[in-house]
């Protein structure tokens, strides 16, 4: 399967309300979703459905099993993992077409091993200290929209 110009992934969401944000962002973004591992609702479930809206027809999502099944559609792409316990900030990379934004689920966040897997890929929001996190489409959000405006997409946009 060809990868899009840009990809988020979400690792185990859980929040179905988050995921249909997130695939309507991807939806009028031109972006690819992946969803990996068990899901903490069902994908006919009524609040995904309805965060949704009418956009289901309009945006590619994947279903993959495992983290391994990522990396091998990522092959020859960057994955940056979007995780509160990294050191780098997320505008302190420079995306490239085709690469993959992943996100962790609500509650947990990407796991030990994930994080350590994508070492210096790791990158962060910036928050105030002694908060745990921001909304996972929210981050989503400005992930993707940053992404978009290093490459300069507006031209896919269209």
């Amino acid at each position: 399967m060809e990868n899009s110009f840009l990809n988020v992934v979400l690792f185990e969401p859980e929040i179905p309300q988050n995921t249909g944000n997130i695939a309507r962002l991807c939806a009028c973004t031109g972006v690819k979703l992946y969803l990996i591992g068990r899901l903490g609702f069902s994908m006919s479930e009524k609040y995904l459905k309805r965060s949704g809206l009418d956009y289901w027809n309009k945006v590619e999502i994947i279903h993959l099993n495992n983290f391994e099944e990522l990396l091998e559609e990522a092959k020859g792409h960057s994955i940056y993992y979007f995780t509160t316990k990294a050191k780098r900030y997320y505008t302190d990379v420079k995306y490239k077409e085709g690469d993959f934004l992943m996100y962790g689920p609500e509650t947990r966040g990407l796991p030990c091993e994930i994080r350590e897997f994508g070492g210096d890929n790791c990158v962060k929001l910036p928050m105030k200290e002694g908060l745990r996190s921001l909304n996972l489409s929210n981050s989503v959000a400005v992930g993707v929209y940053e992404a978009i405006r290093q490459i300069d997409l507006t031209h896919v946009l269209k």
